[in-house]
C-alpha cells in the first residue's frame, strides 16, 4: 500500500455540488450557497487526518466501507484525491467542524497515516465571515 496520499490542487466541481447538497440539508439553501461560494474562493490548507475526525466528532469508517475502500484503491494506485471541503465549528456554541464533502477521503487517509496532512478548504460557519 502507498505510504503517502497524493492530493489534487483543487477540489472537483462535483465536490462543490455535493457540499451544497449536504449543507442545504443542515442549513437554509441560501446559506448553503454562500458557504459553497466561499469554499470555492478559500485558500488550500492542510490539517492532520485525526484532527479533522476529532473536530468533526465523526467516527472512522471501516476500511471496507464502499467509498473508503474506493479511495484506498485510488491511494494505492497513486491517484490524487480531491481536497476536502469543511465548515469551521464553533467551540463556544458547541458546533463541531462540518465535513461538507470528503468524509470518506479523510477516513481513507487515516488508514494510511492518521497524522497525514489532508488538503482542505475551510470557511467559518458564521454568515458574517
Amino acid at each position: 500500500m502507498a505510504k503517502r496520499v497524493v492530493w489534487a490542487r483543487k477540489p472537483a466541481r462535483e465536490d462543490f455540488n455535493a457540499a451544497q447538497c449536504y449543507l442545504s440539508l443542515i442549513c437554509a439553501p441560501t446559506r448553503a450557497r454562500r458557504l459553497v461560494a466561499r469554499l470555492r474562493r478559500a485558500e488550500a490548507m492542510h490539517h492532520a487526518a485525526k484532527d479533522l475526525l476529532r473536530a468533526s466528532g465523526l467516527p472512522l469508517l471501516p476500511h471496507d466501507e464502499k467509498h473508503v475502500a474506493a479511495d484506498l484503491k485510488r491511494i494505492r494506485k497513486g491517484k490524487a484525491l480531491s481536497p476536502v471541503l469543511l465548515v469551521q465549528g464553533d467551540m463556544k456554541g458547541g458546533a463541531p467542524l462540518t465535513v461538507a464533502d470528503g468524509y470518506h477521503r479523510i477516513c481513507a487517509s487515516c488508514y494510511i497515516d492518521e497524522n497525514a496532512l489532508i488538503a482542505c478548504r475551510i470557511v467559518a460557519g458564521g454568515d458574517g465571515n
